[in-house]
């Protein structure tokens, strides 16, 4: 395994490993929990990567499973290992989507739906700026700094020369005529976001309220795709107090499903520069 893959990623991989291995000896995540003695929510946090799996957590399963070819068991240490190891995002103190971040850093594509607001890959830092300090009335100067900080680390990646992310993302018009900051910042953000779209790697489409309802007027989501086979995609649906990630093939197809008619029926790129150009002038005529 190369020694490049982030923390969120190396969790990820090593769940799925013991989940596999707590298959094949035909016992549920309950059995296995009450012969641990913990709860039945452990097992299920540290097969699907949203908890750090420890080097003794790897021992004990290993040890219900029956596990006896020794090279898995220190393979499976090692993974555990590597995978409490501290990502970029880390520096920056607690970061509450953090195993976003994660996924984001490794993903080799981004699917993204949003209707309220630019997504945060697309925004300017003083459009991030007011975004963060609007949807946090009670975040410190600080605060809102560090979050800012880490969305213009994020950016980094669709900047990329050697790996970059691609990024489809459809905005709703909402999000884009929502006046964050005031006229002059959404005029910037508005004529930022036409450069982007000539980047041959992102491609944004816009949704106008014309098209009436769509799939996607039950909120935001983002589905991650990763380089690695064995790494299964992701559906991510952000949250105010804690975020769903749905990892299930029937409903990560779902989702994609729901995606392909949003970008069907969006404006085309070359028709959504003329209709984000249009709304910038609205912007700039106050």
């Amino acid at each position: 395994m190369a020694s490049n893959v982030n923390p969120t990623v190396r969790r990820r991989r090593l769940g799925q490993e013991l989940r596999r291995l707590r298959e094949q000896s035909g016992m549920t995540a309950e059995e296995v929990a009450d012969r641990l003695l913990v709860s039945q929510s452990k097992i299920s946090r540290l097969e699907n990567g949203r908890r750090s799996i420890s080097q003794r957590d790897v021992r004990d399963l290993c040890g219900v499973y029956e596990v006896e070819d020794h090279r898995i068991v220190d393979s499976l240490m090692q993974m555990a290992k590597e995978s409490r190891q501290q990502g970029w995002w880390h520096a920056f103190g607690d970061i509450p989507y953090s195993v976003y971040i994660g996924l984001e850093t490794d993903a080799a594509s981004l699917r993204v739906y949003e209707p309220q607001v630019v997504p945060g890959l697309l925004q300017t830092r003083q459009y991030a700026e007011a975004v963060c300090e609007g949807a946090l009335p009670e975040a410190s100067t600080t605060e809102v700094e560090k979050r800012v900080q880490v969305r213009m680390r994020r950016q980094e990646r669709i900047k990329d020369p050697k790996n970059p992310l691609r990024v489809w993302a459809v905005l709703d018009e909402a999000a884009l005529r929502r006046a964050v900051g005031g006229p002059q910042i959404m005029v910037e953000q508005l004529e930022y976001l036409i450069e982007l779209s000539h980047v041959p790697h992102l491609t944004i489409q816009a949704m106008p309220f014309s098209m009436g309802a769509h799939p996607g007027v039950n909120g935001q989501y983002a589905i991650l795709e990763f380089p690695e086979a064995t790494d299964s995609s992701v559906v991510y649906l952000e949250g105010v107090t804690s975020d769903l990630y749905l990892e299930k093939t029937q409903d990560v197809q779902r989702y994609s499903m729901m995606y392909e008619h949003l970008r069907a029926g969006a404006l085309n790129p070359e028709q959504t520069r003329e209709f984000i150009g249009n709304v910038a002038k609205d912007f700039a005529r106050g």
